[in-house]
């Protein structure tokens, strides 16, 4: 099936379902070593999953603070668990994060904007954009995670393919170690082309 023109943009029920399955992935290899490196990164998975919590809770911060000339100063970084983390701790972390994201796009009005990155230059975005751009720091590297405790982590094409879609005019696809972002019948596999994370070269994670 061809899922280039997968229909509507990507949605809070898009993100919410994406979290359900990275959470029942995480649980899947919770017994496993956390201390591996996760993926391509030289985080490990236990540092990788502590930044994928700090990174939503950081998109739903963005949306809350309304701000448009930058992101705001308070709450964010300093939200990690750092050496406390564990996988429980991060599993029901990010259930938490996630639902705070969800809450807080579904609660905006239609036409708010807030600022939802810096780079290359300041630009703000409606909420549907930050469940996109959370839903996207959090299957990357929830596929990261996966990799590192050898756990499956196949997300639905057609939630996918959305994602895709709404993010391919994105910087972030400009970032080093990145590149243009695919469009074939396998979206996963091109957000996973685009982040770098095919070519099985080790960087730091982003």
């Amino acid at each position: 099936m061809n899922y280039a023109d997968a229909d509507g943009p990507f949605s809070r029920a898009d993100f919410d379902l994406l979290a359900r399955h990275v959470v029942e992935a995480w649980q899947t290899g919770i017994d496993q070593d956390w201390s591996a490196l996760a993926g391509t990164l030289e985080w490990s998975c236990l540092e990788t999953a502590d930044h994928s919590v700090d990174a939503v809770l950081a998109v739903g911060l963005f949306l809350a603070s309304r701000k448009l000339d930058g992101y705001p100063e308070w709450g964010w970084p300093e939200t990690k668990m750092g050496a406390r983390a564990t996988p429980v701790l991060l599993i029901e972390a990010l259930e938490a994060v996630a639902r705070v994201l969800s809450a807080l796009v579904a609660a905006a009005e239609p036409g708010t904007r807030a600022v939802i990155w810096r780079y290359p230059e300041v630009a703000t975005g409606a909420p549907d954009d930050f469940a996109a751009r959370g839903a996207l720091e959090m299957v990357l590297h929830a596929h990261d995670v996966c990799a590192g405790i050898g756990v499956t982590f196949a997300p639905p094409d057609d939630v996918c393919a959305r994602l895709r879609e709404h993010t391919r005019s994105w910087p972030h696809w400009s970032m080093p170690g990145w590149s243009a972002l695919p469009a074939t019948d396998t979206p996963w596999s091109d957000l996973l082309q685009g982040s770098g994370r095919a070519k099985g070269d080790r960087a730091v994670g982003s």
